[in-house]
């Protein structure tokens, strides 16, 4: 069952949108499924990181968390209350699914611009990184699929700094050295990649210890990087029918997880959209 205070935000609540400022830019924010999320393309998402991570160079900034909606985290956010707060806590929210983007088009009238999905993003990302002299830890994955993923990156944009990088495994008593080693690399974005909810957990508990500009949680990413893991058709993508894309690649592994969340995230983006949200203080977007 969802939590009670489901209703508490519906699509006819119109009007007044939230803004917020990073970098000296403002954006508009607006509830889809329950999650405050940023109306933004993929371009002004990658601007706003380059923003983001030179001002916060010389630790002049806390690192800003970036997380990613789609069906998978809407679910989770609905029904678990530890989970729902990390998001609350995240400095933006994505759409990284295309469910939500169709959502905000339907249910409000501010809708998201496209989709930023995160395996099309850390390409964004990178290309903006090279020209802007910014730099890349890879956080995440096995040992393998981490290395092969820094090579590919670098092989694809000859230049880009990788400052440095590590698997995934690893215990919660390192996390403090981890992030140690990440800030001694100078990385300017950190992605995070340790799966759900670890990653969400991991970039709440450390944020107070690292010094990047950005915390990108991106999944699976590394796999999708590296070519283990492939992508939807264009026309299921738009469809919003990756996830049974991905299923029928992965249905031992995917058949219960979509068959207990979907209809969680339908229901929650019916439900929980609106243009309307809570504003934040200043001091919560810094």
């Amino acid at each position: 069952m969802l939590p009670s205070h489901a209703g508490t935000v519906r699509s006819f609540a119109v009007q007044n949108t939230s803004e917020r400022r990073t970098a000296h830019r403002r954006y508009r924010e607006i509830m889809v499924g329950g999650l405050r999320t940023a109306c933004l393309s993929r371009q002004q998402l990658t601007s706003l990181m380059v923003g983001d991570c030179l001002a916060a160079r010389g630790g002049r900034r806390r690192p800003k968390l970036v997380f990613a909606s789609n069906g998978h985290a809407i679910a989770l956010a609905a029904t678990d209350s530890q989970f729902r707060r990390c998001f609350e806590d995240a400095s933006l929210i994505h759409a990284d699914g295309q469910p939500i983007v169709l959502a905000s088009k339907f249910l409000t009238q501010h809708p998201i611009p496209e989709r930023s999905a995160t395996t099309d993003f850390i390409y964004d990302a990178a290309r903006s990184a090279l020209d802007h002299g910014l730099s890349f830890f890879l956080l995440g994955g096995r040992e393998a699929v981490n290395a092969r993923c820094s090579d590919a990156l670098g092989k694809r944009y000859p230049g880009l700094q990788i400052a440095g990088r590590r698997n995934g495994y690893f215990k919660a008593e390192d996390e403090a050295a981890i992030c140690d080693i990440v800030n001694a690399s100078g990385a300017d974005i950190l992605w995070v990649g340790l799966g759900v909810p670890l990653e969400y957990e991991f970039c709440i508990r450390n944020r107070h210890r690292l010094n990047a500009g950005w915390i990108v949680t991106c999944g699976g990413c590394f796999n999708f990087v590296i070519g283990e893991y492939t992508r939807a058709p264009r026309w299921m993508q738009a469809c919003a029918l990756e996830w049974l894309y991905r299923l029928w690649r992965e249905p031992r592994r995917l058949f219960w997880r979509y068959t207990i969340t979907n209809p969680l995230a339908t229901f929650a983006l019916l439900t929980r959209t609106a243009s309307i949200v809570v504003p934040r203080s200043a001091a919560t977007t810094s």
